[in-house]
C-alpha cells in the first residue's frame, strides 16, 4: 500500500475509533436528536472553544433563553462534525483547519467566533527551518488547523508533505510524541504547544498563523447539523442568542471571561490568558458588520481556495450556502 494511502487509512481508523468512543459517551440520555429544550454542545478545551460555553454556563444564559446545555469536550473539530452527522451532537466548535467540512456540505456554520493565531509548526531543538524537515518525521492532526499551518508553511518553503514523513496523530499523542522526541516536528497549536515547551527546552517555532495573514484568514466558528438548522430554526436562533450575549460579555469583560474559562477547564488562569492572547476577539457589532459587507464570505472563500490547493476539496460550496449569517443577525433582533 502506498504511504499516502497508509496515512489515510490510519487516520480513518483513529477517527473511527474516536467516533465509537464518542457514541458510547453520548449514551441513551442524549438520544432523540436533541429534542425539547436540551442542546448537546461540543467544544474544545481551550479559550477559543470553551470561553463562550463557560460564560453561558456561569451567567445563566441557557436558562434565560429557555434552553438546557449538555456540553461535551472534544479534541478537534472534525470529530464534532462526525458527531453532528450521526445525530449525536447538535452544535459544535471548529477551528479554521476543519472549515473544509462545512464547505463540503457536512455542517452549517452558524456563527463566527474569533480570528485565530494559535497554530504553529514546532520542531525539536536544532531544527531551524522548514527545509530542515525534509525526510524527517512530522506529526499532524489531519483535517485540523495543525494540518493547515503545516501545509501552508511547507508550501512557503517550496515543499509538500511528500518531502516529509507525515504521521497522523491525535492531539494528546502529539504532546507525548514531541515531548519524548519520538517525532522531529509537528503541526500543532496553543495551548497544548505550551505544555510541550515545558518538557522540551529550546523547542523551535518554525511557522505561525500570522505569517500568512496577507493570504488567508483563520476564523474559528460554531457549527450545527444540517438537519437541525433546516428542521429546528427556532432552536438555532435561541442558541445564537446565547452565543451573541456571550460574545458581547467576552469582549467587554475579557479578564472575567478568562477566569470563567479557566474554572470550566480546571486549568490555571495564566495559561488561559496566554492562550487568549493568540486570538483576535470580535464583538457582535463587528460580526454583524463583517457579515453584512461580505467580509465573512471573503474569508470563507479564501479558505475554500486554500483547501482546493491543499487537495482537501475539489468543488467547495459557496459560503452563502453553509454560513447562516442571516440567522445569526436575526437572533440579535
Amino acid at each position: 500500500m502506498a504511504p499516502t494511502l497508509i496515512r489515510r487509512h490510519l487516520f480513518a481508523t483513529v477517527a473511527g475509533m474516536a467516533t465509537m468512543a464518542l457514541l458510547a459517551a453520548c449514551g441513551s440520555g442524549s438520544a432523540g436528536g436533541g429534542g425539547g429544550n436540551t442542546v448537546r454542545f461540543g467544544y474544545i478545551g481551550d479559550f477559543n472553544g470553551a470561553s463562550l460555553i463557560a460564560i453561558a454556563d456561569a451567567k445563566g444564559l441557557w436558562k434565560k433563553h429557555g434552553l438546557k446545555a449538555d456540553s461535551k469536550v472534544f479534541t478537534n473539530g472534525p470529530l464534532q462534525i462526525q458527531a453532528l452527522g450521526t445525530d449525536n451532537l447538535d452544535f459544535g466548535y471548529i477551528g479554521p483547519g476543519a472549515m473544509w467540512l462545512p464547505a463540503s456540505g457536512k455542517a452549517k456554520v452558524i456563527a463566527l467566533n474569533t480570528l485565530g493565531d494559535s497554530d504553529r509548526v514546532i520542531a525539536q531543538p536544532g531544527i531551524d527551518s522548514m527545509q530542515e524537515l525534509k525526510g524527517k518525521t512530522v506529526a499532524v492532526p489531519e483535517g485540523t488547523s495543525g494540518d493547515m499551518i503545516l501545509t501552508l508553511a511547507l508550501k512557503k518553503a517550496g515543499m509538500t508533505k511528500s518531502d516529509i514523513k507525515a504521521v497522523p496523530m491525535d492531539p494528546s499523542t502529539i504532546v507525548a510524541a514531541v515531548s519524548s522526541k519520538k517525532v522531529d516536528a509537528a503541526g500543532f497549536w496553543y495551548p497544548a504547544a505550551a505544555t510541550i515547551k515545558k518538557q522540551v527546552p529550546g523547542l523551535v517555532e518554525l511557522a505561525k498563523d500570522s505569517d500568512f495573514k496577507d493570504d488567508v484568514s483563520f476564523p474559528t466558528a460554531f457549527v450545527a447539523g444540517n438537519n437541525l438548522v433546516k428542521e429546528q430554526p427556532d432552536k438555532v436562533k435561541k442558541v445564537l442568542a446565547v452565543l451573541r450575549e456571550a460574545i458581547d460579555f467576552r469582549a467587554e469583560h475579557t479578564d472575567e471571561a478568562i477566569q470563567l474559562t479557566a474554572a470550566k477547564l480546571k486549568i490555571p488562569v495564566d495559561q488561559v490568558k496566554a492562550d487568549a492572547a493568540n486570538n483576535k476577539l470580535l464583538s457582535v457589532d463587528e460580526l454583524d458588520a463583517l457579515t453584512k459587507d461580505g467580509t465573512v464570505d471573503k474569508w470563507l472563500k479564501g479558505m475554500n481556495d486554500y483547501f482546493v490547493q491543499a487537495g482537501k476539496l475539489k468543488q467547495p460550496l459557496d459560503p452563502k450556502s453553509y454560513y447562516t449569517g442571516d440567522l445569526f443577525m436575526e437572533a440579535g433582533k
